[in-house]
């Protein structure tokens, strides 16, 4: 770590995780060792006296963007960030305009694999440019062999010896960067945080006051859990009130069912977040720049790609965790409108069908004229899992869903402009020959 010129304190973090291992330690977390949280206030009954409040700190504020995901699971290769949502505008154009419209600034958190396309992709928007640098890097740290629990090597590829920390890092990255520092310089104090493929996390006056004005030094957003929900982190607490986050990852195998019983744990993170810097900084002074955030031991292959390679470890940290960390922490439960990530295929034909419009503030919200729930969208993912695929069967763009209850694709069919959908849609192509629907 040393020779690839990693700061002394990520070594630090890393040797604390490596030492937990190696003594034995899980990550793992029982069901009796914690305990359920019954409700937290909903940001629905929040008034205009905490969007006033919120108003009044605004300029106090950022937007802190997760930015190093590339997204593999969709066949990307560069920032996914990147890939167009809404009118042909993708994530960063989104965020950008948004946090434009807003006067707030934008900071990402990068990888190694995203930061050079992601800040080409800013530079038309030169007014983003200020004070505060534009982003900052997340580390990497060694994948461990689960034999011996020596680094991994991988000499075909020395890159798969490496992988990141997990996004509980960007508490040592903000550090480690200068970034924390910089923002305390110039006055920030308040930093909203979410994933960049998470449209709906946009920064809400009256959800900062409720988090300024109790003066909490950190706060999760949690929504419902449903049964499509329930292999998700939760939130819980501990006997004394304290409130945690349980990954799956971090559940034994006899407590599952619990885990996912969502009448008992009622709450998922949707990892946005808020932190108050001036408690960061305070923490991370107090602890000597090592949080101690519960460990996380994926257990993988050095070559993901290869289901026969050697095991290794990756130990990470989720950035979620850290609610079990600040003394005080709290949650607020949000509508559904504020988590809306793009995991899938399925997700991103929803968003660019007219079942989504894109606001003046450039948010990107359910259409107002659908009558219906959510859309069901299911696309067979031999033929629509990754996006290059996905864009080929749909060439002149998404179908009309607004008034489509559910779609089923199953086989390869390929899509004309202005189809129509409605009601419960199911459409099966068993032939070897792709099935095309005309234009409308």
């Amino acid at each position: 770590m040393q020779a690839e010129g990693l700061p002394a304190i990520v070594i630090r973090t890393f040797a604390h995780y490596y030492d937990q291992l190696a003594a034995g330690e899980t990550g793992l977390i029982p069901e009796s060792g914690i305990e359920p949280v019954a409700t937290v206030p909903h940001t629905n009954e929040f008034g205009a006296d905490l969007a006033a409040k919120g108003r009044a700190v605004m300029d106090q504020a950022i937007l802190l963007k997760l930015n190093g995901g590339l997204g593999t699971s969709m066949g990307l290769e560069k920032a996914k960030s990147l890939l167009p949502i809404k009118n042909g505008l993708n994530f960063l154009d989104i965020i950008a305009r948004q946090a434009l419209a807003g006067g707030i600034p934008l900071v990402l958190m990068d990888s190694f694999s995203t930061r050079e396309d992601s800040l080409a992709a800013l530079r038309k928007y030169p007014e983003l440019a200020g004070d505060i640098p534009l982003d900052f890097l997340q580390h990497k740290v060694p994948k461990i062999v689960q034999a011996d629990l020596s680094p991994a090597v991988n000499p075909a590829n020395p890159a798969l010896e490496w992988c990141p920390p997990g996004h509980g890092d960007i508490y040592t990255a903000l550090q480690t960067s200068g970034m924390l520092e910089k923002l305390l310089a110039g006055g920030y104090r308040y930093a909203f945080v979410s994933n960049s493929d998470n449209l709906g996390a946009v920064m809400d006056p009256a959800i900062l006051g409720y988090f300024a004005s109790r003066n909490l030094p950190f706060m999760m957003e949690v929504a419902p859990r449903t049964e499509a929900d329930k292999k998700g982190g939760h939130l819980a607490q501990l006997p004394g009130g304290q409130l945690i986050l349980r990954e799956s990852a971090q559940c034994p195998a006899e407590d599952e069912a619990t885990f996912q019983d969502v009448t008992r744990h009622r709450y998922f993170n949707t990892n946005n977040l808020w932190l108050d810097l001036h408690a960061l900084r305070d923490l991370l002074a107090a602890r000597e720049g090592i949080l101690g955030l519960s460990m996380i031991r994926n257990k993988k292959t050095v070559d993901p790609r290869d289901k026969a390679g050697t095991p290794v470890y990756q130990l990470e940290t989720a950035m979620g965790s850290a609610i079990a960390v600040f003394e005080g922490a709290g949650a607020v439960c949000i509508p559904p409108n504020r988590f809306a990530p793009i995991k899938k295929t399925n997700d991103l034909l929803d968003v660019r069908s007219d079942n989504y419009v894109l606001t003046d503030d450039f948010t990107v919200i359910p259409n107002p004229e659908r009558a219906l729930d959510r859309a069901f969208i299911d696309l067979d993912p031999r033929f629509y899992q990754f996006v290059d695929a996905f864009e080929a069967r749909f060439p002149a763009g998404a179908p009309s869903l607004l008034a489509c209850e559910r779609l089923v694709v199953r086989g390869d069919i390929r899509f004309g402009e202005g189809v129509v959908l409605k009601g419960r849609v199911e459409m099966t192509n068993t032939g070897g020959e792709q099935v095309v629907i005309p234009d409308g």
